[in-house]
């Protein structure tokens, strides 16, 4: 495990040329004292390694070494070729030179290194899209990503949920693609917030360099933003009683609903599903849906709706004449 670490270590100082023993402490997790002990090893192995002290100091590899670090492992090779160009890199301009780098990397392999890459993207796919995943068209994604790329201001018309637009001169921080949508991460008056592509009307990027917030990280931002997100999701408590034909159903029925804990059958078959959506309406659609292989038990207000909803389509049907 120790030489894995070394190796760790290595690529990590090729790609950021300076980091803190702390740092590198909290991506391997292990302890700062281990990375002390193991920058002693790459040293007495002839490896340049040298620590620079000082507010901005840490460990160093110098910008002129360079060593051969591509002995990739089977596992790491098969990991590679699970899945074709995905269709964010395809909206940044990216799928033909990701589909050359894979091809690159294909043709350096080691002979039984390829075939095994080769067995792998044949008998394993992962696709990440989903059944209903449909188009977000974002026509100023590329506006956006020169802003992004160039670390310059822009000013954007924004659409907002209720429909109506607004102009904000914002510092563009990153860009996000969660499944087939783009997401513009931006900070406002030094604020980071969050902007969904397709809804940005109009994009002017400036010459003016973007101000970034001081230590600003975009995977942990997004990370405590979408957890936020779920966690303000508006809450309706609901509990039904199913047949188990019903029971069947329920993860078919996706939507805005989920179940929490399904109890086990009693005497007659049924089980109690304590169930979640977000607002009554949708509570009350799904319980309909099912017609009279469920019950709902609670809450009192709901299980009401649910009778008289019943019995005004009752009603409506026999007006219509119908038998």
């Amino acid at each position: 495990m120790r030489a894995d670490r070394l190796l760790s270590i290595l690529l990590l100082l090729q790609v950021h040329r300076r980091m803190t023993a702390r740092e590198l402490a909290e991506r391997l997790e292990v302890s700062p004292r281990t990375i002390q002990r193991d920058m002693e090893a790459l040293s007495m192995a002839g490896v340049p390694v040298y620590a620079e002290r000082g507010a901005r100091g840490g460990w160093v590899l110098p910008d002129d070494y360079r060593t051969d670090l591509s002995g990739l492992t089977g596992l790491e090779i098969e990991a590679l070729f699970l899945t074709k160009p995905a269709r964010p890199l395809a909206d940044l301009g990216y799928r033909e030179a990701a589909e050359g780098a894979l091809l690159k990397l294909l043709a350096a392999l080691p002979t039984m290194r390829r075939r095994e890459a080769e067995r792998a993207r044949q008998r394993l796919l992962v696709d990440t899209s989903g059944w209903r995943q449909g188009e977000d068209p974002a026509p100023c994604l590329p506006a956006l990503q020169d802003a992004v790329w160039r670390d310059r201001r822009a000013r954007i018309v924004y659409r907002r949920n209720d429909g109506t637009t607004v102009e904000r001169m914002v510092d563009p921080l990153g860009l996000v693609a969660k499944g087939s949508l783009w997401y513009l991460v931006a900070a406002v008056d030094g604020n980071p917030r969050t902007y969904r592509v397709a809804r940005v009307q109009d994009v002017e990027v400036t010459e003016e360099p973007c101000q970034r917030p001081e230590g600003f990280d975009l995977a942990a931002y997004w990370a405590e933003s979408t957890a936020r997100f779920v966690r303000e999701l508006p809450r309706y408590p609901f509990t039904l009683r199913a047949a188990p034909e019903a029971l069947r159903r329920l993860g078919a029925s996706a939507g805005y609903v989920r179940a929490e804990r399904i109890d086990p059958p009693g005497a007659d078959g049924w089980s109690t599903v304590h169930l979640v959506a977000d607002v009554e309406e949708v509570a009350l659609g799904y319980a309909l849906g099912f017609g009279d292989t469920v019950e709902v038990l609670a809450p009192p207000a709901l299980r009401q709706r649910v009778l008289t909803t019943a019995r005004s389509v009752v009603a409506f049907y026999e007006g219509c004449g119908g038998e």
